[in-house]
């Protein structure tokens, strides 16, 4: 696993958490973003002409609806604007508004939830004091998502500032999102990783790590109540 200097302790003591390799989703995202060949750094608002007409947003390839889940995003400039966020949303999530609308995208309804670089969380378009703004570039965020109690939970370069929401484990799909308002914005994935409980969980997602693919589980034998699960959990 790739560490990062500031990965909180307790993931890098724990050998149950195993990398995981998703990135952000060329489909899935705002056109005011623009990836890197990798699909790991996203750049938002670079239009030479008009630096920023609305709020922008990204999603990860990977959604989530068991486990435990942590991942980092880096700062690559001071955040700055009206807002940029860190959080988790369903596939119903937006991921853009346009016509010079410049909102917390992320909390605007029940279909996503996010951290603020001025220090609040929202949800359901009401906020709460949670922690000190941070400004500066290199900062690290990290997000763990715990599937098992229903909780998201925010670091700050490696330090927990505690849990920001409970209750959010629907059954439904949650993806990894970023999101900004701010011209020239750029923020990066570093370590993803992820751990199971269960026995068959820790089986099931070993087999998708070898797969190239969700079609190839199709060929697997395996009944087909295991194939389904695999394709919609893993």
């Amino acid at each position: 696993m790739a560490l990062t200097q500031n990965m909180p302790c307790w993931i890098e003591d724990d050998q149950d958490f195993k990398p995981e390799n998703w990135r952000w989703d060329v489909n899935n995202k705002s056109p005011e973003v623009q990836l890197s060949s990798c699909q790991l750094a996203a750049y938002f608002h670079v239009d030479p002409v008009d630096s920023s007409i609305g709020t922008a947003g990204v999603r990860g390839t990977k959604g989530f609806t068991t486990g435990e889940h942590y991942w980092e995003v880096i700062f690559l400039e001071p955040p700055h604007g009206t807002s940029v966020m860190v959080g988790v949303g369903t596939k119903k999530a937006l991921l853009h508004l346009g016509n010079y609308q410049y909102i917390n995208l992320l909390g605007r309804d029940e279909e996503s939830w996010g951290l603020s670089y001025k220090g609040t969380t929202w949800y359901n378009g009401k906020y709460q004091r949670y922690t000190e703004p941070f400004y500066d570039q290199t900062t690290v965020i990290g997000v763990h998502l715990n599937l098992y109690n229903g909780t998201l939970t925010y670091y700050r370069n490696g330090k927990s500032l505690g849990v920001a929401f409970r209750g959010i484990n629907r059954g439904e799909e949650l993806y990894p999102i970023i999101c900004s308002t701010a011209a020239e914005t750029e923020m990066e994935l570093g370590m993803r990783s992820c751990r199971f409980n269960s026995l068959q969980e820790k089986c099931c997602f070993t087999i998708m790590q070898a797969m190239k693919g969700k079609q190839a589980v199709d060929k697997l034998p395996l009944p087909t109540v295991i194939k389904s699960r695999l394709k919609e959990q893993y």
